[in-house]
């Protein structure tokens, strides 16, 4: 059962990973001049990224309360911050490692079974309500 939770937790972070691809296209769309051949190209790339995530999303919707699902994407500004120094060699802040720091620690805290989760399913599995 851990290993299944564990493997749809990297499955949930491959597609924020996948999201967070649009704010590189994004960037690197902003440097072409509107409509022209680039800026149409990486403007649908984006599209067909975001239409990726989105059946991505769907099935992590089966997996996940909402609210799991969702506090997850805030890892997105980790990977975000991880692009723009690798490939745009933007500079890194303490603040920005801080906050990033706070969102990792958030997400764990979230992805953590809780004592009541187990103490609820005990209760399922002996039948008392």
């Amino acid at each position: 059962m851990k290993n299944n939770r564990f493997l749809s937790i990297i499955f949930l972070q491959g597609a924020v990973l996948i999201y967070s691809l649009t704010t590189v296209i994004s960037k690197l769309v902003s440097g072409y001049d509107f409509l022209s051949k680039e800026f149409v190209i990486f403007y649908l790339l984006d599209f067909a990224v975001l239409g990726i995530y989105a059946i991505l999303w769907q099935q992590l919707l089966k997996r996940f309360e909402l609210s799991i699902a969702y506090a997850n994407k805030a890892m997105t500004l980790l990977w975000s911050l991880l692009w723009s120094v690798v490939l745009f060699h933007e500079g890194i802040t303490f603040a920005k490692i801080l906050g990033v720091i706070m969102v990792i620690a958030g997400t764990i805290i979230l992805n953590s079974p809780t004592e009541n989760m187990e103490e609820d399913t005990d209760d399922m599995k002996g039948g008392s309500i």
